[in-house]
């Protein structure tokens, strides 16, 4: 088969947005999404002729915090370059970026594949310059007949993290980067928004003969915007690749773009080499020196990462490691529960109901865990419910979800909707001996061993009260009722 015959080799170059209040080298307000274009700009950020740079402090530090979470060693001497290139939404005809001097190198991350790790290094982390944004007049780029340039983008801080080519499928990249994006939340470096351009992958691919290790050349897609896409991207490209070095056909070193409505990539240019950029020292800001005590300090303020409060979570609250992972994989949320074991001991209970429920109306709502009317204290009252067998599980669910829109009081609305399960077994058991009366069939299965049809009868019996007795209840009552006769 194709898919054995031949292995994948990919790199990762990722820009991230800094959360930072102003631009890298100016005074601008950095927070640009959907603003007027060109409105966020000035002399500095355009390139004006007799304009200087002056390095936003602000950039280091978090830049700084991402290296230490990412496991990088920390240069205690950097310094910015030009990067010489000419499109339309640079302005200067370069960027400042860091090439021969990263601020931090040699990191790596461990992402989860299958029941193993898989350790990915990270070469470089740098600081640069974003550059402005180009608006199509088609989204398929290929069938455009013009384009505006909107600079307001220009100046944005940003880090770009390369990988190691040690990706090897298109699932690793998008693991990778959803790791990375978690780990950037939880130090509040950046919003890891990919719809909004906070986030942004380029992927370098290329494809090797396993028998005979001929490699085809390098392939970067570009215009990725989203983890799924990632992958797709990936996934499209590495088989054409493949299909071309079927047929002998020669894999041209370039640059590709992934058209969203196509779902395909399409080729944007020849790719650059290294030696096209000129780089050279930019001589309008001097080193960049970062002292060991600055670093232990920032070090000491790195929050609980990600695997850490998973392992935590596991031990402490004896979750299942799917369940640790997915309430560990947002910092607001992962707080948001350990919020809701204060008011209440029970963690299973509470994972339950977070991940089942709270995070499908999230989902659905599009929103984060601190913007909705959402508390703890709803959560556990929600959970004490359950447990005192006040409430049914699907009568929780769609306590949680008015309570989700409204903000109401949990127990209000068990008593604005009578919702309470019913256990008066007095009242119980006329119904049961009417559902055993007109169900004589499942009676007799019983009695000739087929102890599954309590759950048939059960379900009779919770449809004549409208799904409000207490199914535990109903059930004993059964299983008694049936030993009897």
């Amino acid at each position: 088969m194709i898919e054995d015959k031949y292995g994948i080799t990919i790199g990762l170059e990722i820009h991230a947005q800094l959360l930072t209040s102003t631009k890298i080298f100016c005074s601008c307000d950095a927070n640009v999404f959907d603003r007027e274009p060109n409105s966020s700009i000035c002399p500095v950020c355009t390139g004006q002729p007799g304009a200087l740079p002056v390095l936003n402090e602000e950039v280091v530090r978090k830049a700084v915090m991402a290296a230490l979470a990412l496991n990088c060693k920390i240069n205690r001497y950097s310094r910015f370059d030009r990067k010489n290139y000419f499109y339309p939404d640079l302005p200067k005809g370069y960027q400042i970026t860091q090439y021969f001097y990263p601020i931090a190198e040699n990191g790596y991350l461990n992402i989860k594949i299958g029941e193993g790790n898989k350790k990915i290094r990270i070469r470089r982390l740098h600081i640069e310059e974003d550059a402005g944004k180009m608006l199509h007049s088609s989204d398929n780029i290929t069938q455009a007949t013009h384009s505006l340039v909107d600079l307001n983008r220009c100046g944005i801080p940003l880090i770009e993290i390369v990988t190691e080519p040690d990706i090897e499928s298109p699932i690793e990249a998008r693991l990778f980067m959803e790791k990375l994006r978690d780990i950037l939340r939880y130090i509040d470096v950046c919003t890891g928004d990919m719809e909004k351009g906070a986030l942004r992958c380029d992927a370098n691919i290329s494809i090797y003969n396993k028998e005979t290790l001929e490699r085809s050349s390098r392939v970067e897609v570009k215009n990725i915007n989203s983890f799924r896409f990632v992958e797709k991207a990936l996934d499209f490209e590495a088989d054409r690749i493949k299909k071309m070095m079927e047929k002998g056909e020669r894999v041209e070193q370039e640059t590709r773009g992934w058209d969203f409505s196509s779902r395909s990539t399409v080729s944007m240019r020849s790719k650059e080499e290294e030696s096209d950029y000129r780089y050279f020292p930019e001589p309008d800001l001097p080193p960049l020196i970062v002292s060991e005590d600055y670093i232990n300090e920032l070090k000491e303020k790195l929050p609980e990462l990600p695997d850490e409060k998973i392992q935590r979570f596991q031990s402490e609250y004896n979750l299942l490691e799917y369940d640790a992972t997915v309430l560990s994989s947002s910092k607001k949320l992962a707080d948001f529960f350990e919020d809701c074991v204060r008011l209440y001991n029970n963690p299973k209970r509470l994972s339950n109901i977070i991940i089942n429920d709270l995070l499908s109306l999230l989902n659905e709502h599009n929103v984060e865990i601190d913007g909705t009317k959402i508390r703890p204290e709803a959560i556990v009252k929600i959970a004490k419910l359950i447990d005192s067998s006040k409430i049914s599980a699907s009568n929780a669910k769609s306590i949680l979800e008015e309570t989700f829109k409204t903000g109401k009081d949990p127990q209000d609305i068990v008593k604005e909707k009578r919702l309470e399960q019913i256990d008066d077994e007095e009242f119980l058991n006329k119904i049961i001996e009417k559902v055993i009366q007109q169900n004589s069939k499942a009676v007799e299965d019983y009695r000739k061993g087929k102890k599954g049809v309590v759950g048939f009868l059960v379900g009779m019996v919770m449809r004549e009260t409208r799904g409000k007795a207490n199914p535990k209840v109903v059930s004993q009552m059964i299983e008694s009722k049936l030993n009897e006769s």
